[in-house]
């Protein structure tokens, strides 16, 4: 573990906010706006670091990019007779499918006078996912994994078979680093739906945005791989003992009034946004 990321991860104290089991009514817009909000809150030093968790059921959460493919209308119309939701997020990336065995953690600071670069907050999450699973952490790496969905250079992944993405949000000097922990369920299955959603949505079409070319048998969920059926209270409670080894002190909280007023101001951002490609 570097300093620097042990260092991020070693707070006075850790606030949590567990929306890991709101339901199906859960909407993925919801969630974007509420990492805002956090964002907004540590930035101004109105709120400690926070760990917020979060699941949607059946969500497909698409990136600026993937709103313009050629032919999106024909993608979503797919995705939506398949039982999925849409929603196009307000940070970088691509295509990721969202359901009840996906559990997504988000880590908000405050960006410190020092700063925190982009990779101190990508390695702060490897770290912390490592701590959670001290049995495989040799072999969790963090590279780009070819033929994944969403792909990039912190791909988590164990020989070769991707079970997390992250991205990061910088928001008013606060920092979201966002991870997606594919817990249970079959990886493959899931990159499947992407594989068929960017067949449809770009019928081979040329453009000057390379798309990824998905791989089905390149993703996994960490049950798959580590040959158990882990639940996503399971690597709750991983990730609670962690920060609390972390930090000392944790304390489950929800958005206080001022919060929520930013809250509703950000969703409302979030709803307009999507409406102006054509999600509702």
């Amino acid at each position: 573990m570097t300093e620097k990321s042990l260092n991020l991860l070693m707070q006075p104290e850790w606030r949590i906010l567990d929306q890991s089991s709101l339901g199906p009514q859960f909407d993925a817009k919801q969630s974007f706006a509420y990492d805002d909000t956090l964002c907004t809150s540590a930035g101004s030093l109105a709120s400690p670091a926070t760990a917020r968790t979060w699941v949607h059921h059946d969500t497909i959460v698409l990136g600026i990019q993937d709103s313009r493919l050629p032919f999106i209308d024909e993608g979503i119309e797919y995705l939506t007779s398949r039982g999925y939701r849409t929603v196009v997020r307000n940070s970088g990336g691509l295509a990721v499918v969202l359901d009840e065995g996906v559990l997504n953690i988000s880590l908000i600071f405050p960006e410190t006078d020092k700063g925190i670069d982009i990779n101190r907050g990508y390695d702060a999450m490897w770290e912390l996912i490592k701590m959670m699973f001290p049995g495989h952490a040799a072999g969790i790496e963090a590279r780009e994994i070819t033929g994944s969905y969403c792909p990039g250079s912190y791909d988590l992944s164990i020989g070769g078979r991707k079970f997390a993405g992250i991205s990061q949000r910088r928001l008013r000097n606060g920092v979201a680093v966002q991870i997606y922990l594919c817990v249970t369920g079959s990886g493959s299955d899931r990159a499947e739906i992407i594989r068929n959603f960017y067949e449809k949505s770009l019928k081979g079409t040329a453009t000057k945005f390379e798309y990824p070319v998905i791989v089905p048998e390149v993703m996994a969920s960490l049950s798959e791989l580590f040959g158990l059926e882990l639940s996503i209270q399971d690597v709750m409670l991983k990730l609670l003992t962690s920060l609390k080894n972390l930090s000392g002190r944790i304390f489950s909280s929800s958005l206080s009034m001022e919060e929520q007023l930013i809250f509703e101001k950000n969703l409302t951002r979030m709803i307009e946004r999507n409406k102006k490609i054509g999600i509702s």
